[in-house]
């Protein structure tokens, strides 16, 4: 079954949605666990179960739609961020372990994802098998994140402002060596969705966690209203202007 390209252009309301659904997941996670008292297992069981529902709409439509879209990358920040933090919390896996291991997931993804479609760019998820590999490979990204972010933060003790800027500093030389050294554009787009995983939840830790822990106090309610409410701003604007629609000519 063909239809219209199911994914946005990458512009830099891309980016910055990116970025504020990562924080979300982070918070969200944190918030649903902690604050509702639902607890690690129970709120793993509560968002998967909203993914799946949300996914099923996804995959019915025809075309991107911003707001279905932007609301499975929030779900399933969350629920990459619950994967993470239940091997963590729950099993007692190392986050040495959980980063190595994503990233062989990941990579097995793409490999596969290659060798079946011959692409993995995000301008051609046209079909549902693509579509498929495409929220897979989403889906380990927020895994991986997670687990690179909390080792660079705690195993590491580089704290949550400083990871933020190594991850920060890192997406950078990801555009340096695309624009300056002509780095291939899909795996630049993948490196720097990789990073703003762990980028998004150090800025949402250090925005939420208090300020003995090295954050600023707002607490996750806060953190997660201000940022749900500035990606709903963004949806809103996309939805009416359309500026993130992938030309007619690329579909």
């Amino acid at each position: 079954m063909r239809m219209l390209n199911k994914v946005p252009q990458v512009t830099i309301f891309f980016w910055i949605i990116k970025v504020l659904c990562t924080t979300v997941g982070e918070t969200a996670a944190d918030f649903l666990n902690s604050n509702l008292n639902l607890g690690l297992t129970n709120t793993t069981y509560v968002m998967a179960a909203l993914l799946i529902a949300t996914l099923v709409i996804q995959f019915a439509l025809r075309r991107y739609v911003p707001g279905v879209y932007w609301l499975v990358v929030v779900l399933i920040s969350v629920v990459g961020t619950l994967i993470t933090d239940n091997l963590t919390d729950n099993f007692g896996v190392p986050l040495e372990a959980t980063t190595i291991a994503f990233a062989i997931a990941l990579a097995i993804t793409f490999a596969v994802w290659y060798a079946v479609e011959r692409t993995l760019s995000i301008h051609s998820i046209r079909t549902p098998r693509r579509e498929a590999f495409y929220w897979l490979a989403i889906l380990f990204t927020f895994a991986l994140g997670t687990a690179a972010g909390d080792l660079a933060a705690e195993s590491l003790s580089l704290g949550y402002a400083l990871s933020a800027v190594v991850f920060g500093a890192a997406i950078a030389l990801v555009a340096i060596a695309h624009y300056g050294f002509r780095l291939q554009a899909v795996a630049a787009f993948w490196l720097a969705y990789i990073l703003t995983r762990p980028l998004g939840a150090s800025i949402g830790d250090y925005l939420s966690q208090p300020s003995d822990d090295g954050g600023l106090g707002l607490g996750t309610i806060v953190t997660s209203s201000l940022f749900l409410a500035t990606i709903l701003g963004f949806v809103l604007y996309l939805s009416l202007s359309r500026r993130d629609e992938i030309p007619a000519a690329a579909r």
